[in-house]
């Protein structure tokens, strides 16, 4: 089997499997409740969040040009957020949330090259994390009388492995050690791409990383706050602890290349969770996909933004 129709078949496993989970969920939930919880949303506690969910565009993009400056590449503002737009497309509409910075580091353009994109990308999206579970790991003491003790110590323990795990990502020395005995082209500690690659991840410096972090708490909170706007725009009194600890473990969740854009997923696990707290299923899909509908809307206009960038011929390529 080449490569090519591999791909193929693993791209519609995943459309089967999200349209499979999906429709298990809503058969569970029902489509009438979910139907009457969306028909009871209030839009205006529902416009802040899509407002939230844009200016997060631009903190991350933010986030990331702080990287890309910390490693020498001098990528203008107004590209970086256009590519941001750009890889929420992709993330959206593609079966892995990874998918968007793809495209972000083959189409960096000028002032980059695919290794400083590649590893400054990696930091991006390691930041958000980082800052993310250390939320959750601040608000857990908050959220323990919430939450089940079982699940509260799953959450703990997951945020300090992300933490623990992006340290020594980011020491370096450690891990180049580990992985000397490698083939060099594959080797963090090697001088191919790979290397060269690690060698961005590590440049970045507690400047730069300083910087990500900054932005990743501000993007982070406007995350969260805007869950919970969801939430309360379809009437339920969910304590924002809760999302301070269900939304890191969603956002890892999604990463996983099994589905569309997390499809059946997101909705699978916000009723596991959200049911934890009291949440009825039909008010936990809505939840959920409320949430995901903030994403549809930034993947279109960044969807325009692609479209409109290659009829006009402003696509660019890293060097």
């Amino acid at each position: 089997m080449t490569p090519r129709r591999r791909n193929r078949l693993f791209n519609f496993a995943r459309i089967v499997i999200s349209a499979a989970l999906l429709a298990w969920v809503l058969s569970r939930a029902g489509l009438a409740q979910l139907a009457e919880a969306a028909r009871a949303a209030d839009l205006r506690l529902y416009l802040p969040a899509g407002a939230l969910a844009a200016a997060g565009i631009f903190m991350r993009a933010a986030r990331w040009r702080a990287l890309l400056r910390a490693v020498g590449a001098r990528v203008p503002g107004q590209r970086v957020v256009y590519l941001y737009f750009v890889g929420a497309f992709f993330n959206t509409f593609l079966p892995t949330g990874f998918g968007g910075d793809v495209v972000r580091v083959l189409e960096i353009g000028a002032g980059a090259t695919t290794q400083q994109a590649a590893g400054t990308a990696l930091v991006d999206r390691l930041t958000g994390f980082i800052m993310l579970f250390g939320l959750a790991l601040a608000a857990l003491p908050g959220a323990w009388a919430l939450l089940p003790g079982n699940l509260a110590l799953l959450i703990g323990l997951l945020a300090l492995a992300v933490l623990g795990g992006s340290a020594l990502l980011f020491e370096g020395r450690l891990i180049r050690r580990l992985t000397a005995w490698l083939p060099r082209a594959i080797s963090p500690a090697g001088d191919a791409w790979v290397g060269k690659t690690y060698a961005v991840i590590t440049a970045c410096g507690w400047r730069g990383l300083g910087a990500a972090l900054g932005w990743s708490l501000a993007f982070n909170l406007g995350l969260i706050a805007s869950n919970v706007l969801v939430a309360r725009a379809l009437g339920l009194a969910v304590s924002p602890w809760v999302f301070f600890a269900f939304v890191p473990v969603t956002s890892v969740a999604l990463l996983a290349p099994i589905s569309i854009s997390g499809l059946g997923v997101r909705e699978g696990l916000y009723v596991l969770l959200f049911g934890q707290v009291g949440v009825a299923q039909p008010q936990a899909v809505a939840l959920s996909l409320g949430v995901y509908a903030l994403d549809v809307a930034m993947g279109l206009i960044g969807g325009a933004l692609y479209l409109g960038a290659g009829a006009l011929g402003l696509r660019k390529r890293a060097a």
